[in-house]
C-alpha cells in the first residue's frame, strides 16, 4: 500500500530500523541527554523564543489539545476559538468541558480567516486565542502572522496546534507571537503515532506553574520539572523519542526546517499542476492552501468522495485520506507529507485518469 493520508504517514528506513531495536530502560542519564537534546532541537526547529521549554505528552495530538486548554486556561480567561472544520470544532468542545470562557469565530469550511473577521475582536478583553495553523479538516491555511500581530496588539495568549501544518508551512513562534504550539509525532515527523510535543515560552510556562491543574497526567508544571533533569513524569514512547531524536538531528543536517518547507512545498504545487486535468475542485482557495493536505470536491454531480477512497484503496492498493462528518460524501484529501516520492505521485495520478477512463469520477 501507498499512503498519502495525513498521518500515520509513510515512515523511512532509518526511523524503521530504530523502531526494530529493542526498546531501552530510560531511567537513565544516556536517554535523559538524548531527551535534553530532543527539547533543544524542537525549540530550533519552532523558532521558539528563548528559554522555551518542551512538554513531550504520551498521547495523540487531541491529549496535547486539551493538555493546552487545561493549563494554559481558567475560567478567568476569555478566549477566542476559530471554528473551521473538525479540529477547530475540538478546540471549541475541550473549551465547553474544561468551561473555559469563549466565543467562536465561526468560519464556513474552506473559508479563509481575514483581518475583517478578526477586527471584529479588536479591544474587546479577551486574553487567550486557539487556532489550527492548518485545518486538516479542510486543507486551509491559516494567516499565523496577522492572528500573531493581533494577539500582539490585543495583549492575547496564542495557542496554536501545529499538529499537521508544522514542517509542512513556514511557522516561527518568534515571528508569529506565538505563546504555545503542537505537533505530532506522526504528521511531517513521519514517525509512528504515540507522541504529541508542546512548545512553551515563558509565559506559557508561568501559566502552567500559576494555574495549578486538577490532573495528575495532564499536569504541565510537573512535565516541566521533570524535564528539567530530561525525563517525564510517566513512562513515555520510549521508541518513538529516540525515533524523533535521529529525526530531528537528521532535518538539522539536511538543510533544517526551511529545506523541509520547501521540498513539501513542491511536492504539494507538483502534484496540484498535475490534477488539473481531472474533474475535481480545490475545496480551499489555493493561495490559502496548506502544503501538508489538497482537499478535493469531486465535481462530477453524484459521484461520492468515500466511494473515490473506497477505490483507490481497494482496487490500486492506495491510501488517500477520506472526510467525516458533513464532508464525507463531498471532500477527500491527499497528503503531501511523509516518506512519499514523485515516482508514488505519478502511481496515485495514474489511478485517477484510470477511474477517469472508467467513468467513476
Amino acid at each position: 500500500m501507498i499512503n498519502f493520508t495525513i498521518g500515520p504517514v509513510q515512515t523511512d528506513l532509518e526511523t524503521q530500523k530504530i523502531g526494530a531495536e529493542q526498546i531501552p530502560y530510560f531511567r537513565t542519564p544516556e536517554f535523559s541527554s538524548v531527551m535534553k537534546e530532543n527539547e533543544s532541537l524542537m525549540c530550533q526547529m519552532f523558532d521558539a523564543p528563548d528559554n522555551s521549554r518542551v512538554v513531550f505528552m504520551t498521547g495523540s495530538g487531541t491529549a496535547s489539545m486539551e493538555g493546552g486548554v487545561m493549563n494554559f486556561f481558567t475560567q478567568n480567561d476569555k478566549v477566542l476559538v476559530v471554528n473551521g472544520g473538525s479540529f477547530g470544532h475540538r478546540l471549541v468542545e475541550l473549551c465547553q468541558i474544561h468551561e473555559i470562557p469563549f466565543t467562536e469565530i465561526h468560519l464556513e469550511y474552506g473559508q479563509p480567516l481575514t483581518q475583517d473577521i478578526l477586527i471584529q475582536f479588536e479591544n474587546k478583553g479577551y486574553t487567550g486565542m486557539l487556532l489550527q495553523l492548518c485545518e486538516t479538516s479542510t486543507g486551509i491555511l491559516y494567516d499565523m502572522q496577522m492572528v500573531g500581530d493581533f494577539c500582539k496588539r490585543n495583549g492575547i495568549f496564542l495557542f496554536v496546534d501545529a499538529v499537521s501544518g508544522f514542517l509542512a508551512d513556514n511557522f516561527s513562534m518568534k515571528q508569529m507571537h506565538v505563546n504555545a504550539a503542537i505537533t505530532g509525532s506522526q504528521k511531517a515527523l513521519s514517525l509512528p503515532p504515540s507522541m504529541s510535543f508542546t512548545v512553551l515560552d515563558s509565559e506559557a510556562q508561568k501559566r502552567c506553574v500559576a494555574n495549578k491543574v486538577k490532573s495528575m497526567y495532564f499536569n504541565y508544571a510537573d512535565y516541566l520539572r521533570n524535564g528539567e533533569r530530561g525525563q517525564t513524569p510517566f513512562t513515555p514512547a520510549v521508541a518513538t523519542l529516540l525515533q524523533l531524536n535521529d529525526k530531528l538531528k537528521r532535518i538539522a543536517q539536511n538543510g533544517g526546517v526551511k529545506y523541509i518547507n520547501g521540498v513539501i512545498k513542491q511536492r504539494a504545487e507538483y502534484f496540484r499542476a498535475k490534477i488539473k486535468h481531472l474533474p475535481f475542485k480545490m475545496f480551499t482557495p489555493e493561495n490559502a492552501t496548506s502544503n501538508c493536505v489538497t482537499a478535493l470536491l469531486p465535481a462530477t454531480e453524484g459521484v461520492s468522495a468515500y466511494r473515490i477512497f473506497e477505490i483507490i484503496k481497494d482496487e490500486y492498493g492506495i491510501w488517500v485520506c477520506p472526510n467525516g462528518g458533513e464532508l464525507a460524501e463531498k471532500v477527500f484529501r491527499v497528503g503531501h507529507i511523509g516518506n512519499i516520492t514523485e515516482k508514488e505521485i505519478v502511481q496515485l495520478i495514474a489511478a485517477f485518469d484510470d477511474l477517469l477512463k472508467r467513468k467513476l469520477i
